[in-house]
């Protein structure tokens, strides 16, 4: 088996059914299947996944995995999977014939363990003008990605598990993705794909983003709206204090991570330093409203909110810490 396409999917079986007739068209250079875990959807995903099958032109596996988490379902598809190369997408994607071709080719040409690629929009509906048309900060909260037209090695940059590709032998020297990491029903953590490339660089394995490796995601008309991306940014905050608990990693630039935080002053658990950055975030917002730029207002006023975030869950953290703390012998 070269190719295993794995799907981790939660209660969205009308996209699941039109993602799997788009995979049907996919003509890989060799053999190939597709896993759908179903991470406990309410919904009929199962008979989605069942009744594609009788007519998909491989092996399509369904799989349940009943532990909560886009992290610990993709794990049972991976280790479920038998391909050489495993890719993984989600369940709203439109994939180009030689999608599985380009992944294998890249990885080949640039001899990496892994690749990442571009996902571009099918917007659900009009977008907003102040969320550009090709890449920019605003694009990572719909899970859109175009680093551009040159091959780059990932470190600072990291990509979007929606288009990936991984030799099976990362995973064996890696471990799977963190199932105390990423996206739950219910919540917008995410972190995942990050945590794991940080991990993977610390074991020598390479990733790189190649350009021609791309798909198309819908974004649906509910996440056009400046309340998701609120939202999105105050989640984004909790999973950065999350890894910060966990491993120590800089909450706003994990893969840059070269401060010794037990040495930084904290407040309520949050280094201090991030305090001056967020009154420097409201003064911005504040001028940035005076002079009536909508766009910068956003910028500064998203940061706030990923600072909120922060807060919120270092603040939970110390908590749970001085609730665990042993009481002082008499």
């Amino acid at each position: 088996m070269k190719y295993s396409i794995v799907i981790a999917t939660y209660n969205r079986a009308a996209d699941l059914r039109q993602t799997l007739e788009s995979l049907s068209t996919l003509q890989p250079d060799g053999p190939w299947e597709v896993i759908v875990v179903d991470n406990n959807s309410p919904d009929d995903t199962r008979q989605v996944v069942e009744h594609a099958s009788h007519t998909f032109p491989v092996q399509l596996h369904y799989m349940f995995e009943g532990l909560q988490g886009r992290s610990p379902a993709l794990n049972t598809g991976i280790r479920a999977a038998r391909g050489e190369i495993i890719a993984t997408t989600d369940d709203d994607v439109r994939v180009p014939a030689d999608w599985l071709n380009r992944a294998a080719e890249g990885l080949a040409r640039l001899r990496c363990d892994y690749v990442g690629g571009r996902v571009l929009p099918i917007w659900g509906g009009p977008r907003p003008a102040w969320i550009p048309d090709h890449g920019g900060k605003q694009w990572a909260v719909i899970a859109l990605l175009d680093y551009g037209p040159q091959p780059i090695e990932f470190g600072t940059r990291v990509p979007l598990g929606v288009n990936m590709a991984f030799l099976r032998s990362a995973f064996e020297r890696a471990g799977g993705f963190d199932p105390h990491t990423g996206r739950r029903a219910g919540t917008l953590l995410g972190q995942e794909v990050r945590e794991w490339c940080i991990r993977a660089r610390k074991a020598g394995i390479r990733g790189c983003y190649i350009p021609e490796l791309w798909l198309e995601h819908i974004i649906p008309a509910d996440r056009l709206r400046k309340s998701y991306f609120r939202r999105w940014f105050y989640w984004r905050g909790i999973s950065r204090a999350l890894l910060y608990e966990r491993a120590g990693l800089d909450m706003e630039a994990p893969e840059q991570t070269t401060l010794d935080f037990s040495e930084v002053p904290h407040i309520a658990g949050v280094p201090r330093y991030l305090y001056r950055k967020a009154l420097s975030n409201v003064y911005g917002w504040v001028r940035a409203v005076l002079r009536r730029d909508p766009i910068a207002a956003f910028d500064h006023e998203t940061w706030l909110w990923f600072f909120a975030g922060i807060v919120k869950q270092r603040w939970k953290d110390s908590r749970v810490r001085a609730v665990a703390r042993p009481a002082p012998a008499e």
